[in-house]
Parts: C-alpha cells; structure tokens; sequence
C-alpha cells in the first residue's frame, strides 16, 4: 500500500479514533495524520502492533487543541528534518506522546478529592507507597528513553518529580487516561515505558 491520508479532525476530547478508521496504517509506506494527540497515538499503536514504526515515516498536521498546539511545539512540527524518536508504551499495547495520568476510578466526586492506593517505581526509585491523589506522566522530549513522572500526594501540597525510563504502578482500582482517552476498565496494574529498542519516524 502507498501513502495513506487520515482525517481526525472530527474527534472529540477525550475520544479515541475508531479501529477500523486507523488500521489502514499497518500497511501503508508513509502516513499523514490530521488531527488531535489522540489520533496520532492510535496511528502509533497500529504500526507498533504490525512491528513497522521504525520503518513508516508519519507526519503529522496537528488539532487546534492545547495539546496539540504543546505537542506540535515539542516535536518541532513544521521545521527540521525526518528523525527518529522515542516511543513510550504501556503494557496493555498503548503508545504515549503528550500526557498520561493514573487517578482513582469512579466519577463522583472531583478528581482531586478522591485517593487511590498505590505503590509505585520509576525505575529503581519509589515515588509513592500509600495513598495519593494521582500520577502524571509526560515523555521528555528534550531526552532520550525518558518519561517525567509527578506524583500529587494531596492537592495544592508539592509534588515529587522525577525522571527516568519506566514507571511501575500496582494499585487500588484506577482509571488511566492516555493522551486524554480514558482506558476502556480500571486496573490495577500499569506499566509505562521508554522502549529503548524501538524508534518512530516523525516526518515534521
């Protein structure tokens, strides 16, 4: 298959793309993407699924959205030349490019008032053992195989901030939001990961 064009423009936040509307990228040569984060997370997963992200350039013409706007700067949208990046993955088959965020499952009450229970490692270090308010994780991409975690203990407290390759978290039940698209259940597991063994062609 030649190059293929996908229009995302018309997700909403918070929703990711359907799979039938994303899987023409698993065999496509180069890829443009229109839209917001969340649609080029999910064209990433589908190469990364069919083993072909170190080899399919993917460009990207980003959302009017925030993230967009902050992604697009990061990567250096619209200057530059085609490079490859970091992957960051989780291990129920996810691709993170923008934000990640582990809170306490249930929508009763505001996030922030709500605990979760939960110990957690970025790499050899334990960032939180007991209950927090939530975890945010942002790939760095001024590094490389480097994901910056903050742990809220409790709202307007400081945060703790570090850097690494991989965050390990066992928990109370959680919700997890990828790029802004909420997992499909809560877990208690989660794991997200610098690969250092796989790369994305970003064709700016």
């Amino acid at each position: 298959m030649g190059s293929v064009e996908l229009d995302l423009r018309r997700l909403a936040a918070g929703e990711a793309p359907r799979a039938a509307a994303v899987a023409g990228a698993a065999d496509a040569s180069s890829v443009l993407v229109r839209g917001p984060v969340a649609g080029l997370s999910a064209v990433l997963a589908v190469l990364l699924k069919a083993g072909r992200t170190a080899e399919v350039p993917v460009s990207w013409e980003p959302g009017g959205d925030k993230d967009s706007t902050g992604l697009a700067r990061d990567l250096g949208i619209g200057s530059g030349a085609p490079r490859e990046l970091t992957l960051v993955r989780d291990d129920h088959g996810g691709v993170l490019l923008h934000h990640g965020r582990i809170e306490a499952d249930g929508d009763g009450r505001r996030s922030l008032s709500r605990r979760l229970g939960l110990q957690a490692h970025h790499d050899d270090i334990r960032v939180a053992d007991g209950e927090i308010t939530r975890i945010d994780v942002r790939p760095d991409w001024t590094a490389v195989d480097t994901i910056g975690v903050t742990v809220m203990t409790l709202p307007l407290r400081p945060t703790r901030r570090t850097s690494g390759r991989a965050l390990q978290v066992a928990c109370d039940p959680a919700r997890v939001l990828r790029d802004g698209v909420r997992f499909t259940r809560p877990v208690h597991r989660w794991t997200w990961y610098a690969d250092d063994r796989v790369r994305w062609l970003l064709h700016p």
